[in-house]
């Protein structure tokens, strides 16, 4: 362009604009005196006029050419003017913006400073002032933005002055971003910069409107831990608290878990919501509404007594005993595992049947076979109860399966999947990288179990003694390998992925507290239900060993049993070594050490002690009412061991060193399978602080009942049963462990702590010991005490034959010198012991090694 094109006015000199010309550009002011800005008209090859004095341009009226002004100051007298007579405003940034693309001027009916807002559409909402409201909305249109006054699909961006109202739930449903006033403030503030957008994604993070704003929260129900972290999360996401009861809370945020009802009245204008409301705003980073959250009061429990209290003064024993048979079975009913698909009631008569479960079907043929079946004489239906110990194992390592893979199913779809999900409102959680460091090969492991549970069902439901369940485990045991090594083995790496996430992202902390919280979950964490392939195998593995237990040695799946456990020790020896817990390994050996008779079985790498607890019999299993009683919980099974009456004397080991005597008697050691009902004994006047464990054994065909007291003053009865039900729902793949605890009254299950201390109650039981020893003494079928002691000394030490041992063997066989030199299990050699694959000394533990 040559230089006679820009044109220079003076204060008080009129515009002669060649009429040749259809349109120009007026800087006014500063503007002029930009040589950026000249070069930038000069590159959109349009004629350019210098002016200090807008006003000398009419009225505007003029329609024969355009004039479009450049202003640097929105404020200032001369935009004051033009914009009243309707001239066309732009400010520096719109020309070198235009300049730089080598586009035409940009055409705007309001006047336009900046390109900042260009293509966003604004909608407000929660403004009161309406002064505040106009000036944003100038701001918006000065940067390009428009505005809607009715928020829809085409709004970009939506500006709120609080958390309430229609269109917040609308932004927060379509994922449209929510931000504050200062978004639009902080925007003008860098007007001037070309390269900058408002749409900015770093730069519009800083400008949420926080979930909690114009909330001011309290809290019930929650530990004093859990309260704070909330309170401290409330302060972070822009909300306040305060005590409960305050009247300026806006939110009282329950435990619904533990609160039943609320300690006052709350006002209408209160909304009282569970915590699932807090967390799940935290996760989409915006106030869920909370109608959906709303806390109700929950229905008083009603304590269902299965029968009528039992009078201990019944002088008919047989039908005490028979009543609380009936109990015991109405006491675990509700959570006996069913590998069945759900059927209508059948009738009394065959309700406990086993053997009719295995014809069930949905289908319209079997239940018209189910209706004949039911027409069966009593004989019929008593004889389908006798179901083989082999049958009863094979249908608990089925059920057992079952609930693995529904475990493993919520992992993926309550926690995998959602979190791998496309179009998560406030953006993805986690990484792709985190999402594979936490879950691995969870579903690879999830497919293989889906299938080994299809297996299974088809072989119980079609159950025949010669089937095979070892085929079954050897047909997968390569997937087997392929599947559980890479997961068990960064199981650490991705617990320790869990918890720096959760630390370092709030959004994931929320999710995984909305999750967790989840009848599926029971009440577990993530880490908790990961853990679960780890215990796996090693579960199934014991399973076998008792099935090949109770498995004729002609059955030909004896041999395939033996081949499955063996490639299942195969899997696990890929696992590296250093997931062994040595403290927990160290433990088990002091137990060995202080239970004489402890099955040399208990040691196993897989196995760790949970916890110890003194108690008191109660009844007269697993051993007679009053004796002090030792409970041992380990990971899968419970060690009872009772206080040893008399001690022969010291032991000596092949060293020669002496330690002092076991303290403890081994009674027996039970897998936490067989427990199907733990109860929780209501305190009374005749009972206090005890409960008792519903014990199905698979060679029992009716249920036991093992009741104890606590004794140990500093041991919780609440939080040792929880501990207990925990780890029997972990051995069965259980996840909801609160539900096998039922508060019973002690009479329904004829157990008292009465008198447990008083003289009479001592003399009784000293009374009954020397009963039976007499009735021992004078037995014709009892073991000679020779015999028992070759067989321990065959099994314990098979190589130690000589002349002299022999001899004496013979000559004193029950002197306590000769019970000292016999190895007891509790003194085993160890490193043998792995050697030797853990002989057993048990024949009642077998299927725990």
């Amino acid at each position: 362009m040559a230089d006679s094109s820009v044109m220079t006015l003076g204060r008080t000199q009129s515009l002669l604009v060649d009429s040749s010309w259809a349109s120009s550009v007026v800087l006014v002011g500063d503007a002029g005196g930009n040589e950026e800005l000249l070069k930038a008209v000069e590159d959109i090859n349009m004629p350019c006029i210098k002016t200090f004095n807008a006003k000398e341009f009419g009225d505007g009226e003029s329609a024969e050419f355009e004039t479009v002004f450049v202003l640097t100051d929105f404020k200032s007298p001369d935009y004051t003017h033009l914009y009243k007579n309707e001239q066309r405003i732009v400010g520096p940034p719109v020309v070198l913006h235009c300049a730089q693309r080598q586009e035409p001027l940009l055409f705007s009916c309001r006047p336009l400073y900046s390109t900042t807002m260009l293509n966003l559409c604004l909608c407000f909402t929660g403004f009161r002032k309406k002064e505040q409201v106009v000036n944003l909305v100038n701001l918006v249109h000065h940067m390009g933005g428009t505005i809607r006054k009715d928020f829809s699909a085409k709004v970009t961006h939506l500006v709120a002055h609080s958390t309430h109202g229609e269109k917040y739930r609308l932004a927060v449903c379509m994922g449209t971003p929510i931000l504050t006033p200062d978004w639009i403030l902080k925007a003008w503030e860098r007007r001037d910069e070309l390269l900058f957008s408002a749409a900015d994604e770093d730069f519009r993070a800083d400008f949420k409107v926080p979930p909690f704003q114009d909330c001011v929260l309290s809290f019930l129900g929650f530990s004093e831990d859990e309260k704070r972290n909330m309170e401290e999360r409330t302060l972070k996401h822009g909300g306040h608290y305060l005590e409960l009861g305050d009247e300026r809370c806006t939110h009282l945020v329950v435990e619904e878990n533990s609160i039943r009802e609320l300690p006052f009245v709350p006002s209408k204008k209160l909304y009282v919501v569970k915590q699932e409301w807090f967390w799940g705003s935290i996760q989409m980073d915006a106030r869920a509404g909370e109608s959906m959250y709303f806390y109700e009061k929950p229905e008083s429990p009603i304590i269902k007594k299965t029968v009528s209290l039992l009078s201990l003064n019944t002088p008919n024993s047989n039908r005490k005993r028979r009543r609380l048979k009936d109990t015991l079975a109405q006491l675990t009913k509700e959570t006996e595992i069913s590998p069945f698909p759900p059927r209508k009631r059948p009738s009394a008569e065959h309700s406990l049947s086993m053997g009719s479960l295995l014809d069930i079907s949905n289908t319209p043929d079997t239940c018209k076979a189910m209706a004949e079946n039911s027409k069966l004489s009593k004989s019929s239906a008593s004889a389908s109860l006798k179901q083989s110990a082999r049958w009863q194992v094979s249908k608990e390592l089925y059920q057992t399966e079952s609930n693995y893979v529904d475990i493993l199913a919520t992992i993926l779809q309550l926690f995998k999947h959602p979190l791998e999900k496309e179009g998560q409102v406030g953006g993805p959680i986690l990484a792709q990288e985190e999402i594979k460091t936490i879950f691995g090969s969870i579903p690879d492991i999830f497919d293989v179990h889906t299938r080994i549970k299809a297996d299974l069902e088809e072989l119980v439901m079609d159950w025949s003694e010669d089937r095979s369940v070892g085929d079954i485990i050897l047909k997968y045991s390569k997937d087997l390998v392929k599947a559980y090594p890479p997961f068990v083995n960064f199981f650490e790496m991705s617990k320790e992925t869990i918890v720096r996430c959760e630390k370092q992202k709030p959004r994931f902390h929320a999710f995984l507290k909305i999750n967790q919280a989840k009848p599926e979950c029971g009440r577990q964490t993530l880490v908790e239900l990961l853990i679960r392939p780890v215990q796996r195998l090693p579960s199934v593995a014991l399973l076998l060993n008792d099935i090949k237990k109770h498995t004729a040695d002609d059955n030909p799946d004896k041999v395939t049993l033996e081949k499955a456990i063996e490639s299942l020790k195969e899997v696990m020896t890929h696992i590296n070594e250093d997931k062994r817990k040595t403290e927990g390994q160290k433990q088990i050996f002091d137990v060995v050490y202080e239970v004489d008779g402890c099955p040399a079985n208990l040691l196993s790498s897989h196995r760790s002690l949970v916890h110890r607890v003194e108690t008191i019999a109660l009844g007269d299993k697993p051993c007679d009412r009053g004796e002090h009683v030792t409970l041992f919980l380990f990971n899968d099974c419970l060690e009872i061991a009772r206080k040893r009456h008399k001690v022969i004397g010291t032991f000596r080991s092949p060293l020669g060193q002496t330690r002092p005597p076991a303290p403890l008697k081994h009674i027996t050691l039970m897998p936490l399978s067989q427990i199907r009902r733990v109860l929780d004994l209501q305190e009374s006047e005749e009972c206090h602080n005890a409960f008792a464990l519903v014990v199905h054994p698979p060679t029992e065909q009716d249920n036991l009942l093992f009741s104890f007291q606590l004794t140990a003053e500093d041991t919780d009865k609440s939080t040792w049963l929880k501990t207990l039900c925990r780890h029997v729902a972990n051995t069965i793949c259980r996840a909801d462990a609160e539900d096998l605890i039922q508060c019973t009254d002690p009479d329904s299950v004829q157990v008292n702590t009465k008198d447990m201390d008083s003289t009479l109650s001592r003399a009784s039981r000293a009374i009954k010991k020397t009963s039976k020893k007499v009735t021992r003494a004078f037995s014709f079928s009892k073991t000679p005490k020779r015999v028992i002691q070759r067989a321990f000394m065959a099994s314990s030490t098979p190589d130690d034959k000589s002349p002299a041992t022999g001899s004496e063997h013979r000559g004193r066989p029950g002197g306590s010198a000769t019970l000292s030199a016999i190895h007891s299990p509790s003194m085993i050699s160890l490193p043998s012991m792995f050697e030797a694959k853990y002989h057993t000394f048990s024949r009642s533990t077998t299927h725990l090694i």
